[in-house]
This record gives C-alpha cells, structure tokens and sequence, in this order.
C-alpha cells in the first residue's frame, strides 16, 4: 500500500482539470503517501480536484505567471519536496496566424511560470536542507518539429534546457531537475474532442507505433518515479513517454 513518496509535500501546478495530466499526477502521488497541493488559475477546480482525490490532497488558486502567487502558495505549503510545473497552454497555429500576443501568452505560461516556480521551489528547498525533485512537463514538441506548434514548441524546448542548466547549479544540494515529454496522451480534453469526432482517433494515432493514445496514468507514473528516492541519481534528464513517436 503506497509508500514510494511517503511523508513528501508534493506541489502540483495545471490540476484543476478534471482527468488532465495534473489531476492524474496528484492521485498517484497521494496514493504513494505525499501531502499534495493542487493549483490551478481555476480554484475551484483545484479545490473540486483535491475534494475527489481526498485524504492528503489540498487545492488552491494560483496564476504561476505571478511571482507574489508563487510565494502565496509556498508560504502554505510549507517545506516543499516535489515540484511539478505542470501548467500550460497551446495555441496550435501556423505562423501567419500566429499573433504575437498568442506567442508571448505561450512563453508567458509555459516557460516563464516554471522559472518563478523553480526560482521559489530551490530557495524553500535550500532553506529546508533536504534536497527535493523539480518535474517540468515538456512535450515531445520540445525535441522534434511539428507543424503548427512552434510558439508551444519554443516554450517547451526552452523548458527542457532551461531545467538542465538549473540542474547544475543545484545538484550539489541534491535538488534534482528533470523534465518529461509527453506525445499524445487521451486527457480528458481529448476525449471530449475526439468523441464530437471519432473518426480523427485512427488519423491522431497513425504515427505512433504503439498504436494507441497513451492515459495520463503513463505520465503520471513517470513522475513519481522521478519525485521518489528511486531516482535519486538522476538529475537534468529528459524522460520521452510517447509510445515511440520521436523514435522514428
């Protein structure tokens, strides 16, 4: 029965959607025994989250494009041993009609949120003297090219490098920073897409080799791996959960 991130304090950004990557990453590691806080910029979702999740789960509101939120929400937390910078947007748009407003909102919410987080999360770790794992969620858009993506793919590639060079300048404390690229995953977003159009399902997984979309359990998996002492030697790694996309 659980134990894997037992008596950790986990923070969870993005998880206010109902069966999104974050509301996946939450569950597994309150299953695995960590005290674990929700955030979203839709507080009631993350409260509604952490309500269904139950036991130690807690939710609360936060725009992680702000830097007096990130120290709102760590002064409730406490001594924090897990982050998870799961928060973001994608503005799928070929350049032409990519408006420099779209491309900056990217970057605003997917880069430069996980630098005020970090930030944050590696003075409270410091102060606190026990390490901790910093998780940014990239894509598989960070490491290949994919029409129709570029502002999302700039903020996520940018989030890879960016949390391998903070990997250096932390690894003496042992705070480790890794990231993980997700391919197609069936949030539940995408099955609400894909049930309006069933037939898009089979042309969405013809470049898989695996065949199928992955679940949120896949990447939520991952992430507690790497929030355990199981990867305690691992650090400014990127872990590719894509059922073999980027393989190809």
């Amino acid at each position: 029965m659980g134990g894997r991130v037992e008596g950790k304090v986990a923070l969870v950004t993005g998880a206010g959607s109902e069966g999104g990557l974050g509301d996946a990453i939450a569950r597994r590691l309150v299953e695995e025994g960590a005290t674990v806080w929700l955030t979203d910029i839709d507080e009631a979702g993350a409260s509604a989250r952490a309500a269904e999740i139950g036991g130690s789960a807690r939710g609360l509101g936060q725009d992680v494009t702000s830097e007096d939120d990130w120290a709102r929400v760590l002064a409730e937390t406490g001594p924090l041993d897990v982050l998870v910078n799961n928060a973001g947007i994608a503005v799928l748009r070929m350049i032409e009609e990519l408006t420099p407003a779209d491309y900056a909102r990217q970057m605003e919410v997917n880069m430069t949120s996980a630098y005020l987080g970090m930030r944050a999360a590696i003075a409270n770790m410091r102060a606190h003297g026990r390490g901790g794992s910093i998780i940014n969620m990239s894509s598989v858009a960070g490491l290949v090219g994919i029409a129709g993506v570029s502002g999302y793919a700039a903020s996520k590639a940018g989030l890879r490098l960016f949390g391998k060079a903070i990997a250096m300048e932390t690894a003496k404390q042992k705070i480790r920073v890794n990231s993980v690229h997700p391919g197609m995953i069936m949030t539940g977003m995408q099955k609400v897409a894909l049930q309006d159009n069933p037939d898009q399902y089979h042309l969405l997984t013809a470049g898989i080799p695996m065949g199928y979309m992955g679940e949120p359990i896949e990447i939520a998996n991952m992430v507690l791996f790497l929030a355990s002492e199981e990867a305690r030697y691992i650090t400014g790694a990127e872990f590719v959960v894509d059922g073999g996309m980027t393989a190809q």
